[in-house]
């Protein structure tokens, strides 16, 4: 028999359970290929959210906090691994995913994730009955992550949203 892949591995885009590791803003496609693992983008990152992650390679805890996408890992990284073409250009297109187990859907108010989000990209319909789930406005959420660390049952992670879906992971 094939092995069933939970729900709970879907919502994490990994059928072994794993979370994908979110790089470092700006992380050029070739990623894996440039970065030499010198690590010397951890030390230069003011928020201390870069962490060695799987395989040597950086990676952002946003259990530690948020990126202010200061640019400050892009200037350090000799093998250009991290690589901003322009000032405007975004660091990547990823958002705020909220998964259903949020306990606003147990009808505990919570809403932690809504106050401490810069752009206001984390919001409740009004209309929505207690224990409506946290609405992520793919348009003004930059993926900084602010929003995770305050979650008190940690069903908020930072990716790529899946083709025409907001912010609600299924």
């Amino acid at each position: 028999m094939a092995p069933t892949t939970t729900r709970r591995q879907l919502f994490r885009a990994d059928p072994r359970g794993h979370r994908q590791p979110v790089r470092p803003p700006w992380a050029t496609a070739r990623f894996h290929d440039d970065c030499t693992r010198c690590l010397d983008c951890l030390p230069a990152c003011p928020e201390q959210i870069l962490v060695q992650g799987d395989g040597g390679f950086p990676a952002i805890e946003f259990n530690l906090g948020e990126c202010t996408f200061c640019g400050d890992c892009v200037t350090v990284c000799k093998p250009v691994a991290l690589r901003r073409p322009a000032p405007d250009t975004s660091p990547w297109n990823h958002i705020a995913l909220v998964a259903p187990e949020c306990i606003e859907a147990t009808g505990v108010h919570c809403h932690a994730c809504v106050d401490p989000c810069p752009h206001e990209a984390v919001a409740f319909r009004p209309e929505a009955p207690r224990g409506g789930l946290p609405v992520v406005d793919p348009g003004a959420c930059t993926g900084c992550g602010a929003c995770v660390a305050p979650c008190p049952v940690g069903v908020i992670r930072i990716g790529t949203p899946p083709p025409s879906r907001t912010g609600i992971a299924a």
